[in-house]
């Protein structure tokens, strides 16, 4: 979970405190709990949600800088330059499909538990996973084939 919300949140702090605050609210929910869905597909959407408002809030945070700092330069992030090119790539894509990517492929969710995680059909589970990988294969070409394959939890092979 912590590595999925670090893809989304990019500080380990904030994912680690993300992380905790899943867990604590799935821990105060746990008697609404439909058993209906997987129970780790359910925590995962708990802490997808915690993760997405966290970036929401610190996107109204950037803006505040943004409008302070006016008329200065952006210095570039130092971890920016050094990222593989496959984690650049997946956090240029847009959000929705990155997580369905990352649930997929990360952590070996079906597309079934994907879509009771995130509260979508399956379908759309499979349009923005396909979106994903297209748009992946465009910008990395074969790159995307040997890198996810170098990884025991990223071995799920692209095609299904």
């Amino acid at each position: 979970m912590f590595a999925t919300l670090m893809m989304i949140l990019r500080n380990p702090a904030a994912a680690e405190d993300a992380v905790q605050e899943a867990y604590l609210r799935a821990f105060r929910s746990w008697k609404g709990w439909k058993q209906d869905a997987p129970a780790e597909a359910w925590i995962y959407r708990i802490a997808l949600n915690v993760a997405f408002t966290h970036r929401r809030r610190e996107r109204l945070h950037e803006v505040g800088e943004v409008i302070r700092r006016l008329g200065r330069p952006r210095e570039p992030d130092p971890t920016e330059l050094v990222q593989p090119d496959l984690i650049r790539e997946l956090r240029a894509l847009p959000q929705k499909q990155a997580t369905a990517l990352l649930l997929r492929h990360m952590h070996g969710f079906t597309n079934r538990e994907i879509a009771a995680a995130l509260g979508i059909p399956e379908r759309t589970v499979a349009s923005r996973l396909a979106a994903a990988k297209s748009q992946l294969r465009a910008r990395l070409g074969d790159q995307i084939e040997s890198r996810m394959g170098t990884s025991e939890r990223l071995a799920v092979p692209l095609e299904e």
